[in-house]
């Protein structure tokens, strides 16, 4: 059956993202109550939300054998259940309650008790059937500092969050590359390993026509061993990186595949100055470095300053306790006080040793910043570096690919033409060694293609530049897309 389904940009399930099943595992309900749900039920029932549409994409991968998505689409299922996100969520919600917190200190606090008890001989306290009482801070010195330490404690969390969500993003697109290469790859050693196949048959009859010796054959041999040998070790790259693919995305263990025309092309950013000065991640550590300097100064200024506190309190006494004896004339059981407290710290060590302990909390955070800031401007400008170089690599790669092509052409046309080279006629042999030889310089072309891919989305994160990237991945796929579940049958 298919499921067609229109997608909204930035992120969408590609069209063609495919899957086909044999049928759904049991414990489909329980998995699929841990990915998100749509936030509001859309008014056009053709507009469904990016929610129920990766539901679907789930609900179909618990239960598949082979699954197809595009690039936005694992980016956009591994943003919305991978841990380090959703910790870093987290850790954006704890500081927006901090903050909250801070400023709360302001709102008058209501607390009731009772200490109701009998007593004998003169009253040990007072005999309260309940009281009610608030309490709430008018003025501190401090507090405007701790509030602007909580402020940039938020903004901190939400740099870290955003870095959490490049992390994952850089991971998911460095995965899809390499499992797009590995499969790349895994047709073309196909393609030589039968090439290498029929080279062996060729100097084996050869051999019986006494026109080669065995050495020829044991080098033939050997070749197709190796392309046997690499093609094992293939295998195991492409499970490992497509559970890694699948772990980022939250999804079962499946075969999942590439869609290599959901990649968009690739180009080395430029350096300017003008660029990002500053990764998420050392945004953050700025943002944590003035909150400690914050709270720093707020411990400061602790000492020989007035705290002024707004205190109200009402307490309704028993009438069975024995005050009348010793206070004659307690004939009311009703008290309410209101006013406001005032403390003024004169003398504590405590708080003096706190403050020197934050400000050294804060020097040490500073330093970690500059620490954080060389290392990061070194390591872009080593990937710069890296990127030119790894440029003219893959652009050599491409050329000896190319002219391995040329020949196999040239050696095919002489083959059907009956030509010789030199003098020596062009045999089956050399046409199985000319195909084996260009198939050697595309895997070689496939890697340096690969590494230079991966520097460029590296150098596209450090620039901030990784969202825009896969944003045009995405809009580079417009209107309705198809999630497309066959059977195996078909």
């Amino acid at each position: 059956m298919n499921l067609f389904l229109r997608q909204p940009a930035p992120y969408r399930v590609s069209e063609s993202d495919t899957m086909s099943f044999s049928k759904p595992e049991p414990e489909i309900h329980s998995t699929l109550m841990t990915l998100p749900h749509a936030t509001a039920p859309s008014r056009n029932l053709r507009s469904i939300p990016t929610a129920l549409r990766l539901l679907a994409v789930a609900a179909a991968l618990l239960g598949t054998a082979h699954a197809q998505l595009s690039l936005t689409s694992v980016v956009d299922l591994a943003l919305r259940s991978n841990p380090k996100v959703l910790i870093a969520q987290a850790d954006v919600n704890k500081a927006r309650a901090q903050l909250s917190e801070s400023r709360d200190v302001y709102i008058p606090a209501v607390a009731g008790g009772s200490g109701l008890g009998y007593s004998y001989g003169f009253p040990l306290g007072q005999p309260t059937v309940f009281s009610l009482g608030t309490q709430s801070l008018l003025f501190n010195y401090s507090q405007k500092d701790y509030i602007r330490a909580a402020r940039a404690g938020l903004q901190a969390a939400n740099f870290a969050l955003k870095d959490a969500r490049q992390q994952v993003e850089e991971d998911v697109a460095i995965t899809y590359l390499a499992l797009d290469r590995a499969q790349q790859r895994k047709a073309a050693l196909d393609a030589e390993y039968g090439f290498a196949t029929r080279l062996v048959s060729i100097v084996q009859d050869r051999i019986d026509a006494g026109q080669e010796n065995n050495l020829e054959l044991l080098r033939s041999r050997r070749t197709t061993a190796q392309i046997r040998l690499l093609q094992i070790q293939l295998a195991d790259e492409i499970a490992t990186d497509a559970d890694h693919l699948a772990r980022l995305a939250g999804l079962p263990s499946a075969q999942l595949t590439t869609v290599s025309d959901s990649i968009p092309a690739l180009s080395t950013p430029t350096p300017t100055t003008s660029g990002v000065a500053d990764s998420p991640a050392i945004s953050a550590a700025v943002a944590n470095a003035a909150a400690k300097r914050q709270v720093a100064f707020g411990d400061s200024r602790y000492i020989l300053r007035p705290q002024i506190a707004f205190v109200t309190q009402y307490s309704r006494f028993s009438n069975f306790n024995n005050y009348k004896e010793f206070y004659p004339t307690f004939n009311n059981y009703n008290a309410a006080a209101i006013g406001i407290q005032m403390t003024l710290p004169i003398f504590d060590r405590v708080h003096q040793d706190k403050a020197h302990s934050s400000m050294a909390d804060a020097v040490h955070a500073e330093q970690e910043v500059r620490s954080a800031r060389t290392q990061f401007l070194e390591g872009r400008l080593k990937l710069q570096h890296a990127a030119s170089e790894l440029s003219a690599r893959a652009e050599l790669a491409s050329i000896d690919r190319e002219l391995a092509q040329n020949q196999l052409d040239v050696l095919l046309a002489q083959l059907q033409s009956g030509l010789s080279n030199g003098g020596a006629l062009m045999t089956p042999k050399d046409e199985q060694n000319a195909r084996i030889q260009e198939r050697q310089r595309y895997l070689d072309l496939l890697d340096a293609d690969f590494q230079l891919r991966q520097t460029q989305i590296n150098l596209l994160r450090q620039n901030g530049q990784l969202e825009d990237w896969l944003k045009s991945a995405s809009q580079s796929q417009p209107g309705a897309s198809a999630v497309s579940v066959q059977s195996p049958t078909q």
